[in-house]
């Protein structure tokens, strides 16, 4: 079976779809959950099925320091090792180098980097990025890229897409053709329409079998972003999914979304739900505040999700104020499900034609705010 990607409906930019692959199908509008070093933290795989989630993503960059993506493939690639059956998507590890600074040395090549667990000396180009993840065994490989820093004048940002695109050629070509998996190019320009023009047109030219709006979330503000993505996803292939990475907050979602956004990833669910801060339909609850220690309601009356079923609100408080592993693990799922539960709104909105209304419901529910202290 090769790699499909169909859409089904649009409202307006909006669209929902599937993308068809080997190892199972992800319904579009997507959100990933992050599982950067072969795990989505404090999550069993089956409890990350079980929010809804279709597809996780793993990172080259983490897993080829540890524990290597050789060993990974001895071991019968990184869906076995970590025991998820679905698809996985494998970010290239271009962000997480780029943000290393001191570390590292950029040249055409590539970039060769110190390891931040033992030092070690290590070169990550197009070429070997292609072949790690080939190691893994990911579904949808990410070229490799420069993700430009945030404020980048117009000149650097330039140099940047080009070096970006000059490494997407080399991506493709090290990749090659590899029946059932899926190469996405990603478009750099930072908040340059003439260079997301560019650099469009060159990964169009390539040919990928998706394409991702890189060099986003980087600091630039919601306002900055939305202004991107105006125009951005309509510079890209019509007939392609195109991801947005490392977005981001409900709403950002439901922005993008809104301007053509199929795909997205961010680790704000499970990282909040390590630090006691749940997302709800009324917005974000810190389970930390003392208001919540003699509260015996739920999270969410609403919520089906095992924290929301099972527990209180002075439980939660109490486990996470403990450090007890359960609080990180119940706000997590608790999370996760949330976001899932708003991607199925937003498929059955945008399938529906009622992606306005469906926005509008949201934000007076945010702007009732959280349920109010017993």
């Amino acid at each position: 079976m090769s790699f499909e990607f169909t859409l089904h409906a649009r409202d307006g930019r909006a669209r929902a779809g599937e993308i068809r692959t080997p190892r199972g199908n992800i319904r579009t509008p997507a959100f990933m959950p992050v599982g950067t070093a072969g795990t989505v933290k404090a999550m069993l795989p089956e409890s990350v099925r079980a929010t809804g989630a279709d597809i996780v993503l793993g990172n080259t960059y983490h897993l080829m320091l540890r524990p290597g993506a050789e060993r990974i493939a001895r071991l019968g690639g990184l869906h076995r090792f970590m025991n998820w059956q679905g698809p996985i998507l494998t970010d290239s590890g271009g962000f997480q180098v780029m943000s290393l600074a001191a570390l590292r040395k950029l040249s055409e090549e590539g970039v060769r980097f110190a390891s931040h667990i033992d030092g070690a000396r290590h070169l990550l180009s197009p070429e070997t990025s292609m072949e790690i993840q080939r190691l893994l065994g990911s579904d949808i490989v990410m070229a490799f890229d420069e993700c430009t820093p945030f404020p980048a004048d117009h000149a650097t940002a330039r140099r940047s897409m080009e070096l970006s695109m000059r490494w997407a050629q080399r991506s493709r070509d090290a990749f090659g053709d590899r029946q059932g998996h899926a190469l996405f190019g990603i478009q750099q320009g930072s908040v340059y329409r003439d260079l997301r023009a560019q650099s469009a047109e060159k990964l169009t030219e390539i040919g990928f079998d998706g394409y991702a709006v890189g060099g986003l979330a980087v600091g630039e503000g919601q306002e900055a972003m939305f202004e991107v993505l105006d125009y951005a996803p309509e510079m890209l292939p019509a007939d392609r999914p195109r991801y947005l990475m490392g977005v981001g907050k409900p709403d950002d979602i439901i922005g993008a979304v809104a301007r053509g956004i199929d795909m997205m990833d961010c680790v704000l669910p499970t990282r909040s739900g390590r630090t006691g801060q749940a997302w709800t339909r009324r917005g974000a609850v810190n389970l930390r505040n003392a208001r919540h220690r003699d509260d015996p309601r739920p999270l969410d009356e609403a919520c089906t999700c095992p924290a929301c079923r099972g527990y209180s609100r002075a439980y939660l408080h109490h486990t996470i104020r403990a450090g007890e592993i359960i609080g990180a693990m119940l706000l997590t799922w608790h999370n996760l499900h949330y976001y899932q539960q708003l991607m199925a709104g937003l498929r059955e909105a945008i399938t529906a034609g009622q992606l306005n209304t469906f926005r509008q419901e949201f934000e007076r529910q945010r702007a009732g705010g959280d349920i109010e202290p017993l």
